[in-house]
């Protein structure tokens, strides 16, 4: 007797879901920190930050679901629970001031012992992600149309293009003081000598040059301010980092054509998906007056934005008198509120995680995340 087995599209999808969850794979908590660290360096972050993993489960941990969230609260944490997650990514980081304590007394503080409790990690990005090429910024200048955009406060590279952060360097006349001189620096930890031949007046020198950090640049000057007969012609160089191309804070876009400011704040709106912005009308300006160069920085951009030249500034929020100051020069303002800025990034950061991480694991997005300020 043969029976019929109906497939419905829920069913479809259902069992399509449950064959891609079982050919996942779990990744080793280490493994998966290493990989988000190649996707984007948390070196990128600023000085003042608090990125990378906030809440370790013990030892070994493996992961098979990724959470991605924009605000970590204790709904938000609920939901991660529910979908069984193994680390949350968190792009505001829960922790950021030092805690005192853990108890159940601060809602912060909930989050941690709950994250603990169920071995679930906390990892934050945060401002690695606002810097990346690929990161929030560039996301949020999708949404202005063609355009061409440079960092507005340039990312440099984690270590300098040699060893050290200073160059001296001098001429030496005779042999006798050459020895004397190498033998004396090679004494100072963190340098490096290189040697070469010159003439000057007819002359025959030799060109002595060291890269030194900070504490051996001290160490070299002291030696040579106590040797003069020993050298002459002294350079003194700051070695820079190099900036790393289409990396860094804020995003100054320009457009390929002009748009009206009307226009603008539609495209604004539509690609964050909201039904209203906040709007600082520059002084002689009108929703008609066009817009050539956009200055813009996702979450709260009052720094980042100060004094840079632009016919609209483009944040989630900033402070009543930087608003004042930037509508006094002529320029537009468009607040969006914080993360509105920043929460539909992570959509393609789903999709990018994805294929960084060679679909090994589950990743899925907070459906409860949501920024806290409503317009009523």
């Amino acid at each position: 007797m043969l029976s019929r087995v109906l497939l419905t599209p829920t069913t479809i999808r259902l069992v399509h879901s449950l064959i891609c969850s079982s050919s996942r794979s779990f990744m080793d908590l280490k493994v998966l920190l290493s990989s988000l660290n190649d996707f984007a360096s948390l070196s990128l972050a600023e000085s003042w930050d608090n990125v990378g993993l906030l809440v370790e489960p013990s030892p070994p941990h493996t992961v098979n679901t990724l959470f991605l969230t924009n605000d970590l609260t204790e709904e938000v944490m609920e939901e991660a629970l529910q979908k069984k997650s193994d680390l949350i990514l968190s792009y505001h980081p829960p922790i950021f001031r030092p805690l005192t304590h853990i108890t159940w007394k601060t809602w912060k503080e909930r989050l941690v012992i709950r994250a603990l409790e169920n071995r679930v990690g906390i990892y934050s990005p945060h401002t690695a992600y606002d810097a990346a090429p690929q990161g929030v910024n560039s996301w949020l200048a999708k949404g202005l149309g063609v355009c061409t955009s440079r960092p507005i406060h340039p990312s440099k590279a984690a270590n300098y293009p040699t060893g050290g952060t200073h160059r001296v360097e001098f001429s030496v006349n005779s042999t006798q003081h050459l020895d004397k001189v190498i033998s004396a620096v090679k004494e100072i930890a963190n340098i490096s000598i290189t040697s070469f031949s010159t003439r000057t007046d007819d002359e025959e020198q030799t060109r002595i040059s060291l890269n030194c950090s900070q504490e051996a640049l001290l160490q070299v000057m002291a030696f040579l301010s106590q040797n003069r007969q020993f050298y002459q012609k002294t350079e003194i160089l700051l070695l820079e980092k190099p900036p790393l191309p289409q990396t860094g804070m804020g995003r100054l876009c320009t457009l390929d054509e002009p748009a009206s400011l009307a226009t603008m704040i539609e495209r604004i709106k539509r690609h964050l998906k909201l039904a209203h912005v906040r709007l600082a009308l520059g002084v002689g300006r009108t929703l008609e007056s066009p817009v050539r160069v956009v200055a813009l920085c996702a979450g709260s951009g009052s720094t980042v934005l100060q004094g840079v030249e632009a016919d609209l500034y483009l944040t989630g929020e900033m402070s009543h008198h930087d608003v004042l100051d930037a509508a006094s020069q002529g320029i537009n303002v468009i607040l969006c509120e914080h993360s509105n800025t920043e929460r539909g990034f992570l959509s393609d950061l789903q999709d990018m995680l994805g294929a960084h991480l060679e679909n090994k694991i589950n990743i899925i997005l907070s459906e409860r995340d949501r920024d806290p300020l409503h317009v009523i």
